[in-house]
């Protein structure tokens, strides 16, 4: 149990809850003169923003790019040592 702690908080439900039911926020101490309206706007789009920022890695290609890179120097360094 934790005494003489009080926070405001927003909670908002889902717009899709198959995997989260609601997401809860916590209001800032020194925010003030902000309507609720505005907030609850402001949580919204915090759960509508993408992640990081919004360029994704393609790392399933790296195993593949590398294990190209080896067959073809593999090979390169047959036929270099088959030559001689």
């Amino acid at each position: 149990m934790v005494k003489g702690v009080s926070k405001q908080v927003i909670v908002v439900h889902s717009p899709e809850p198959r995997l989260f039911e609601q997401a809860i926020f916590i209001l800032r101490e020194d925010v003030q003169g902000v309507t609720d309206e505005a907030l609850l706007q402001e949580a919204q789009q915090a759960i509508r923003a993408p992640l990081g920022d919004g360029k994704r890695r393609k790392l399933y290609l790296y195993g593949p790019v590398w294990a190209c890179a080896g067959a073809i120097l593999t090979g390169l360094v047959w036929l270099v040592t088959g030559l001689l």
